[in-house]
C-alpha cells in the first residue's frame, strides 16, 4: 500500500520574505503561491505544500487579533488531521512574539514552524527561500511533532519561548540566550539535541477577550512618569534592571498598581532570570514581589507581555496568572497547576 505524501500547510502573513521593490523601497507584495514557487528544491522533497496567503503586512503591523485568528485557522487544520505541520512565514521584527503567542494556543502535536528572512527577494544572497525549505523539513518531520511552536532560521531550530531577535540585520540574528537552539536541519533532516522541559498551553476556546497589557522597560532617573494611566491597562509588565530592581521613585506606583491589575516583574537584559530573593533594599526583586509582583522567571519581557495576554484573554484570575509566570518561566509550578517533564506533554489551563 503507497504512503500518503505528508502535508504542510504554508501560511504567508508578510513581511521582508515577501517584499518586492516599491516607491523608495520594498513593500510586501508576494503571495504565498509565489513564495513557495521561488524555493528551489521545494517540488523534490516528496511534501505536499498546501499554501494560503493570510496576510500582506509588514510584522510591525500585525495586530494580536490577527495572530489569535491565525491561530484559530491552525487549530481546525490540524485538529482534524488535514496537514501534519504548519509553517508560517512573516517578518523578522516581530517574529519571536508570534511563535510564542502561537505556542500558547496550540494544544496539538502538529509542529508549527514559524521563518522568514533578513534579506528580501531582490537582493543579493536572499535568506527566504532556503529558510522556508528548512521549515518545511521540519513542520513534516515527525521528530518535531509534540514541539508546539517553533522557529527555524539559517537551518537552527528554536523553541519559541526562548527564541529573540538579537541583530537588526545579521542573517543570524535568532537566538536562544538561555538555552541554544533545540537543534539543526541538516540535509533536510530535522536533528535535535535537547528538549524543552515543559510546554504551557491556554485553550483557544477560553480566549474570548482582548485585553490592554502594557510593557514599561525601566531607566537610570526614570521618575514614574510613563507610569501615568497604567492603572486603565488589563495588565503590566515591568522590564527592571539586571535580576529584576527598579527605582525607588516607581514603587509607591507599582505598590499601588499591584493592588488592582497584575503586574509581572522581568529583566531588561534578555538573558538570566528574575531573581527573588538574593537583594532586600527597597526596589529590588524581594521588595517588589513583597508588594505584590509576580516574577517572570526566565521568561524576557517581550514573551512575559505575551503571556499576560493571553492568559488575561482567557479569564485567568490573578493566581492563575501567578502559576502560569511560575510554569512558564521555569521557576517550577504550584501543586494545583497541572504541568508535565517532557516536552511531548503539556501544563494546560483548565477552561
Amino acid at each position: 500500500m503507497t504512503e500518503q505524501p505528508t502535508s504542510v500547510l504554508m501560511l504567508s502573513l508578510g513581511g521582508t520574505i515577501a517584499m518586492t521593490g516599491g516607491a523608495g523601497g520594498v513593500v510586501p507584495t508576494l503571495t504565498a503561491e509565489e513564495l513557495i514557487a521561488a524555493v528551489p528544491g521545494a517540488a523534490d522533497t516528496g511534501i505536499d505544500v498546501q499554501v494560503q496567503t493570510f496576510r500582506q503586512l509588514p510584522s510591525a503591523s500585525l495586530r494580536l487579533d490577527d495572530l489569535t485568528a491565525l491561530a484559530a485557522l491552525i487549530a481546525e487544520r490540524t485538529t482534524t488531521g488535514d496537514v501534519d505541520g504548519v509553517v508560517v512565514t512573516q517578518g523578522t521584527d516581530t517574529i519571536e512574539e508570534t511563535a510564542y503567542l502561537l505556542d500558547l494556543l496550540h494544544s496539538d502535536d502538529a509542529p508549527i514552524v514559524v521563518t522568514g528572512a533578513m534579506r528580501n527577494p531582490t537582493q543579493a544572497g536572499a535568506d527566504g527561500p532556503a529558510n522556508v525549505l528548512a521549515a518545511i523539513h521540519t513542520a513534516a518531520s515527525p521528530t518535531a511533532r509534540g514541539l508546539g511552536a517553533l522557529v527555524v532560521f539559517a537551518d537552527e531550530i528554536h523553541a519559541a519561548r526562548y527564541v529573540r531577535k538579537t541583530h537588526s540585520t545579521s542573517g543570524g540574528t535568532f537566538r536562544s540566550p538561555n538555552t541554544g537552539p533545540l537543534g539543526h536541519v541538516v540535509e533536510g533532516a530535522v536533528r535535535l539535541l535537547a528538549y524543552p522541559p515543559h510546554r504551557l498551553t491556554v485553550p483557544l476556546t477560553a480566549v474570548t477577550r482582548t485585553p490592554r497589557v502594557g510593557l514599561h522597560t525601566v531607566t537610570v532617573g526614570d521618575d514614574g512618569a510613563l507610569l501615568a494611566g497604567a492603572e486603565h491597562l488589563d495588565g503590566l509588565v515591568v522590564a527592571g534592571f539586571g535580576v529584576g530592581h527598579v527605582p525607588q521613585l516607581l514603587i509607591s506606583q507599582l505598590t499601588a498598581l499591584a493592588a488592582t491589575i497584575p503586574v509581572v516583574l522581568t529583566s531588561r537584559i534578555g538573558a538570566g532570570p528574575v531573581l527573588e530573593a538574593t537583594y532586600a533594599f527597597p526596589g529590588s526583586e524581594s521588595d517588589l514581589r513583597q508588594r505584590g509582583l509576580i516574577g517572570a522567571g526566565f521568561l524576557d519581557s517581550y514573551k512575559a507581555r505575551i503571556l499576560l495576554h493571553t492568559l488575561l484573554a482567557a479569564g485567568a484570575d490573578h493566581d492563575t496568572v501567578a502559576a502560569g509566570f511560575a510554569a512558564a518561566g521555569g521557576t517550577g509550578a504550584p501543586a494545583h497547576w497541572p504541568w508535565a517533564s517532557t516536552p511531548r506533554h503539556r501544563a494546560k489551563v483548565d477552561e
